[in-house]
């Protein structure tokens, strides 16, 4: 009765209703524009991290930051290289130009200095320069630096990545759409008797985003993985749930010839079904904003919101909506355009057998694959094809790769640092180290020196060391390096001591995201369990379909591993909740027609009519969520967004085989178990 009250209200204010949703959405539309978005991944780590602090303490002591870009000149001598550096110091936004005469004295020839630290900076005549780029103007800062330097010359950097994340985000999202919509179109076209219908459900759901993407104005700043996913994920999660009411509605038509009542009916028959899929997809993304990687949170607070913006969306929008223009869905009705699958269940459950074996032979190389995948905890490097990515190869071609690491420790002991130094200069992937002791003099006291020679390496508390190597800024011999100057500096300074860089931080986010990990993924786990044992009042019902669907996350998962390829963590552990959250959806809606039609017939006889009736419905679903994943992947340059797209493609793929082929497998299997395990299940029994 409440909810026929409900919709009894809703559908009478019919016109104010929807006026009041495009009203807001179009307000949402512009505000979305002002929202802010953040490129800088370091900015999401936890405030108590290590190279965090350390980097909060450098920004109050000392002028410098830590190097955030590179660029490489052809065809110098010292003097010209000389020149150049005067020419990049003097760009707008750039600090802190760093090259061979910070490191030795070029008054001197270069034949007797030492080779290892002349080619760190000059090599073949070629000179190699580290700067800084001012946060939050990379993009304009970047364009000055590739005007300077031509195309002959090459730079690369994180403060570039950043720079090509914002100028490419907004383009590629906008391309992504401009694919998505029609091919979600087609699938909606092919799935339903009208035209007009599948524009319905687009309206429903693209109200909500637009108004998701709007209210983040009061949150004020957004990740550039929630700009790029957020949207698109919810407008392929949620259309479901426009797809149930306007299926329901069509049903209640042919019953009643009033269309008010018909959708009366349909709120209230559709309300249990969209309430249990909305309610599994959005406590599986609730799991997201315990990530204390807040990159992680950030995208879940958002998925969240949008989900229940859908949810609201669908129940009160879409119903007045439809009974306003319903005249237009019965205008343009066409036939069926795809073939009946009568007796397609009798073909699926010839391979149960086969489907089960399979399925757990994988099972087990597929977790265990999973959790040993080489992952990239970075950006990742930009495709070979694009200016940035040959210009990573041309640099590293010369100079080998380099990265730095800052350490800051108390100032005051020089014999103490002047050690530290010397053994950090003596580690195999240590190219060279800038510090006073070893730049300047050990022996002559900072205070008799100009202000200019010792600001590099000394605040008021403490003394900086910069070092140089040739690890690369992430993998096993990067964080293995990391580690060992980390414990070299205990020796000597105990916890009294910070580090950063690139490196630092990439470790720092491996350490974070590998704890968040194990916590999103029980929570997942268990929130969806929760929702699965209210939904079918049953214990062994949300292990079954648990299974199912795990299994589908734990195969897709474990292809990078197989096929040695890496993948970005960040894009890792979101599909890991985002797949088991999204998909979990198929295996609701097929066991719960099983379950009816297992209180009328035997268990083969249920999962044959089931299989029958619902895979065209679940084949919808699973190919609108994976066409997003797939065009994400293809559209995307950025390699966190790129990866998250191909994982979600193929797992939606995963994921509808395994609810196709072994679950109803498992269903027959367990049928007696799910009968005694289940609260009033009602099992038909053919009487002796």
């Amino acid at each position: 009765m409440v909810l026929i009250d409900f919709a009894a209200r809703i559908l009478k204010h019919k016109k104010f209703v929807v006026i009041t949703f495009m009203t807001v959405a179009i307000i949402c539309a512009i505000a979305q524009f002002f929202v802010s978005i953040n490129y800088n991944m370091v900015d999401y780590l936890p405030e108590d991290a290590q190279s965090t602090v350390a980097m909060e303490i450098m920004e109050q002591e000392f002028d410098g930051a830590v190097p955030n870009a590179r660029v490489m000149v052809n065809d110098v001598s010292v003097q010209e290289a000389l020149l150049f550096k005067g020419q990049l110091a003097s760009i707008d936004g750039v600090s802190d130009v760093t090259w061979l005469d910070d490191a030795i004295d070029i008054k001197t020839p270069l034949e007797m200095a030492d080779s290892e630290i002349v080619e760190s900076y000059y090599k073949d005549e070629k000179a190699l320069f580290s700067f800084t780029i001012r946060d939050g103007d990379e993009v304009s800062i970047t364009d000055a630096i590739y005007e300077l330097i031509g195309e002959d010359n090459a730079m690369s950097g994180e403060a570039l990545d950043t720079a090509n994340s914002q100028q490419m985000a907004g383009k590629e999202s906008l391309f992504a759409a401009a694919l998505l919509v029609p091919i979600i179109i087609i699938i909606l076209v092919l799935s339903t008797n009208s035209w007009i219908e599948p524009v319905f459900f687009l309206t429903a759901i693209g109200v909500s985003v637009l108004i998701n993407l709007g209210t983040n104005i009061f949150i004020g700043e957004i990740s550039f993985v929630t700009q790029s996913v957020a949207p698109i994920l919810q407008l392929a999660v949620s259309l479901d749930y426009a797809i149930f009411l306007l299926h329901s509605f069509s049903g209640y038509r042919k019953q009643t010839s009033d269309p008010e009542e018909a959708m009366q009916l349909a709120m209230k028959k559709s309300f249990p079904a969209i309430a249990a899929s909305a309610a599994t997809t959005f406590f599986g993304f609730i799991a997201l904003t315990f990530m204390k990687f807040e990159i992680g949170s950030d995208l879940g607070l958002n998925l969240v919101k949008g989900i229940v913006l859908s949810f609201i969306s669908v129940m009160v929008f879409l119903p007045a909506l439809t009974l306003l223009l319903y005249k237009w869905i019965d205008k343009t009705e066409h036939k069926t355009l795809v073939p009946s699958f009568k007796q397609i269940g009798r073909r699926v459950v010839k391979i149960r057998i086969p489907s089960l074996v399979i399925v757990f032979l994988l099972i087990v190389p597929a977790f265990l694959g999973q959790s040993k995948t080489d992952f990239i905890y970075g950006i990742g490097e930009q495709p070979e094809s694009t200016r940035e990515g040959s210009d990573l190869i041309k640099i590293e071609e010369t100079f080998g790769t380099l990265t730095q690491m800052v350490l800051l420790v108390p100032r005051g002991d020089v014999v103490k640092e002047g050690a530290l130094v010397q053994e950090l200069e003596n580690l195999d992937s240590v190219t060279s180290v800038l510090s006073y002791v070893n730049v300047v003099s050990p022996v002559i006291p900072p205070d008799y020196l100009e202000a200019e020679v010792t600001k590099p390496f000394y605040s008021e508390n403490y003394s900086r060391i910069i070092v140089h190597t040739n690890t690369g800024n992430e993998g096993d011999e990067a964080f293995s390096l990391v580690e060992t100057v980390q414990k070299l500096a205990a020796t000597y300074y105990g916890n009294d001591f910070y580090s950063l860089g690139e490196s630092v931080t990439l470790y720092d986010i491996k350490q974070t995201v590998e704890k968040d990990n194990v916590i999103v993924n029980l929570l997942t786990v268990i929130a969806i369990a929760v929702v699965l044992i209210v939904t079918f009042k049953s214990i062994s019902v949300p292990i079954v379909l648990l299974l199912t669907i795990q299994a589908a996350v734990w195969i897709n998962l474990a292809v990078p591993y197989f096929t040695d390829s890496s993948l970005v963590f960040v894009g890792y552990l979101i599909i890991s909740t985002v797949q088991l959250a999204a998909t979990v959806d198929y295996a609701i809606l097929f066991t719960e027609s099983y379950k009816e039609h297992r209180k009328e017939m035997s268990a083969l006889a249920a999962i044959k009519k089931t299989i029958d009736e619902k895979i065209f419905s679940i084949a919808v679903s699973a190919s609108i969520l994976s066409s997003v994943g797939f065009i994400l992947w293809l559209t995307s340059t950025n390699p966190i967004v790129s990866s998250i797209g191909l994982l979600l493609g193929r797992g939606a793929l995963l994921a509808f085989i395994l609810v196709v082929c072994f679950l109803p497998a498992m269903l027959l299997v367990f049928d007696r178990f799910i009968e005694k395990t289940t609260w009033k299940a009602n099992f038909y029994r053919k009487e002796k």
